[in-house]
């Protein structure tokens, strides 16, 4: 047997390598097609958003307030942000005036014009907060995410 003839004789490497090669495209280019084909491409930027939220509650005689700030993470925008509630609210303009009673609604009906960032407030007003849960509500600008970001509960809740 010579060996030197053994080792310099590459005849079946090129066939072999070439099969593993076009084996792993097969496998890399049906991963692909599958995951566009099946929809799970279009929920990559579908991702709920990481942001804190706090809730300052004054309960008054007349009118309880619940002022909800961004304090820190991801700039949403005010579109895709929900305050809802389990009783109904209404907005507090800065002014004082209140706006027609909700259970719901986006930052941006609120008056919030641009994004939601750390340091922007909203503020709500009713009779009835103490035993009311609200929650901050992120949706998809398709619609097909959505998620609960922050939650309050009242006092006796």
């Amino acid at each position: 047997m010579n060996f030197k003839q053994l080792l310099a004789e590459d005849d079946a490497v090129s066939p072999v390598i070439g099969v593993i090669l076009m084996v792993a495209i097969t496998v890399i280019l049906a991963a692909v097609i599958g995951t566009f084909v099946l929809g799970l491409g279009d929920q990559v930027g579908d991702t709920a958003p990481q942001a804190s939220f706090s809730f300052d509650y004054q309960d008054g005689s007349s009118l309880d307030n619940l002022t909800v700030t961004h304090d820190s993470g991801t700039a949403i925008d005010a579109e895709n942000v929900n305050l809802t509630a389990d009783t109904s609210f209404q907005t507090v303009a800065s002014d004082g005036s209140l706006s027609t009673a909700n259970t719901s609604k986006s930052f941006a009906d609120m008056g919030v014009s641009d994004d939601v960032t750390a340091g922007t407030s909203v503020q709500v007003g009713n009779s009835t907060f103490d035993s009311a849960t609200f929650r901050i509500v992120w949706t998809s600008e398709s619609g097909s995410n959505s998620a609960t970001l922050q939650k309050w509960s009242g006092p006796d809740a």
